[in-house]
């Protein structure tokens, strides 16, 4: 069912093919929610949404960065997107990792409190809204970020933002709100 303003259905068994309708399904089960729409209407793509989905998760869960880490970074991008649907996905997932919903709050208000988070955690969120602000980072927020993460982390952190904003984008255009709970 189209939710209002919604611009594209979700899709079917028929329209998305069983595995991805089945993948969209047991999501919703992990997530307490409706099959969530991020599944639903991207599986439209069939083949795009394989490539994508495989693509996203060995940035999380399967990245070098830890989960909490990641969770960090999505919940701030979503935030700073204006990503709803991100932020309402990602708060049960970033609890679940290991913020503290306090962290949670913070980082989801328009300047955490820099008192919740480690020195890690505050260079996650100042390169993200470096990032996200100017496409870049200047190369002290580079080199702050580098200091916790290393190349492979760094490398790893640019790319989980960046298929976030993409995400995040998409997921505005196509009008896609929060899935509801069940």
């Amino acid at each position: 069912m189209t939710r209002a303003g919604q611009r594209v259905p979700p899709g079917t068994w028929r329209t998305n093919g069983p595995l991805a309708a089945g993948f969209a399904s047991l999501a919703g089960r992990v997530t307490h929610t409706a099959p969530p729409a991020v599944f639903t209407v991207l599986g439209r793509g069939r083949r795009t949404f394989w490539g994508w989905l495989g693509f996203a998760a060995t940035l999380m869960p399967f990245g070098s960065l830890d989960r909490c880490d990641g969770e960090l970074v999505i919940l701030r991008v979503a935030l700073l997107r204006g990503s709803d649907y991100e932020i309402a996905h990602h708060e049960r997932i970033a609890r679940r990792a290991g913020l503290s919903a306090d962290q949670v709050e913070q980082v989801v208000g328009a300047t955490p409190e820099s008192s919740y988070f480690s020195e890690r955690q505050r260079a996650l969120i100042a390169a993200t809204d470096e990032l996200i602000a100017d496409d870049d980072l200047s190369d002290g927020t580079w080199t702050l970020l580098h200091d916790h993460l290393g190349d492979r982390g760094s490398v790893e952190f640019l790319l989980l933002a960046g298929q976030y904003r993409m995400l995040a984008t998409t997921l505005h255009a196509l009008r896609i709100g929060p899935d509801p709970t069940e």
